[in-house]
Order: C-alpha cells, then sequence, then structure tokens
C-alpha cells in the first residue's frame, strides 16, 4: 500500500480543482469519541460535527472548520442538529490508480483508499478520502484557473 506522507497537491499535475455539492445530515457530539468512517477512524472532541452523507457514509468535522463550511438549511438553528448544505468551496482531487493512506492531518488519524479513490486536500495538510462512487455523486470538476 502506497504510504502517502507530506502530500501537497498543489504542486501535483495530475490533480484537478472540484467542488462538492452536497445536503449532509449532522449531530453534534456530547463527548469525545471515534467514529468508524468506511476511510479509516475520525477522532472527534465534545461539540464536533457528526456528519452522515447522502450515501450512507459518516465522518467527523471539528467545530471550528464545520461552522464556516456548512450552512443549515431551512428551519435548522446554526449549531443545531439537522440536514445542513456544504458552502462551495474548491478543492484539490487525485484519482489514485493503487491502494494507500494518508493522514487527515499532521499527527492525525490515518486514511485509507482502494485504487481508483480520491486523495482530496481541502487546504495544505488537510486531507481526506473519497470512494470513487462518492466523488462521482458530489464533486464536480471547476474550469481551470
Amino acid at each position: 500500500m502506497l504510504e502517502l506522507r507530506a502530500v501537497d497537491l498543489r504542486t501535483d499535475a495530475a490533480a484537478g480543482r472540484y467542488v462538492k455539492h452536497e445536503v449532509v445530515g449532522v449531530e453534534f457530539a456530547a463527548s469525545a469519541g471515534v467514529l468508524i468512517s468506511r476511510v479509516g477512524p475520525n477522532h472527534y472532541q465534545a461539540g464536533d460535527a457528526l456528519v452522515s452523507g447522502m450515501d450512507g457514509d459518516r465522518w467527523c468535522v471539528s467545530r471550528d472548520r464545520f461552522d464556516p463550511k456548512y450552512e443549515p438549511l431551512p428551519g435548522v438553528e446554526h449549531g443545531q442538529p439537522g440536514r445542513y448544505q456544504n458552502k462551495p468551496a474548491p478543492v484539490l482531487a487525485r484519482q489514485m490508480a493503487e491502494p494507500f493512506r494518508c493522514q487527515r492531518t499532521a499527527g492525525g488519524d490515518w486514511l485509507e483508499g482502494q485504487a481508483g479513490d480520491w486523495l482530496l486536500q481541502y487546504a495544505p495538510g488537510d486531507h481526506g478520502v473519497a470512494a470513487q462512487a462518492r466523488f462521482a455523486q458530489v464533486y464536480r470538476p471547476l474550469p481551470s484557473p
């Protein structure tokens, strides 16, 4: 399995720019814990968002990252459980040809992907993994700058 360390897709010619469009279900953690997602463990703290995607996949988002990236749908007050929409923001993504693993953040949880899955970079040092089917469902290419 390919192990990626200090990867930066900004300098990767095989990476492209995409934007995510997804409505998700959100709960907020009452205490610290670990959520096991399809791609690996996600450690979270009290107050972090526990997110359920359209395909049933689950992951967590730290509260300081969740608040600026998601907005509640009508009838839900920000910070309360319910349905949220991600705010459009470009991400870098590269489809991987072989099984791989990378850290979500430096010193953070290790995530694993299969051949055909996508390595995502939200910001330098901030990564995710999306299965091919999920990626095709919620990400759209952006025009080159």
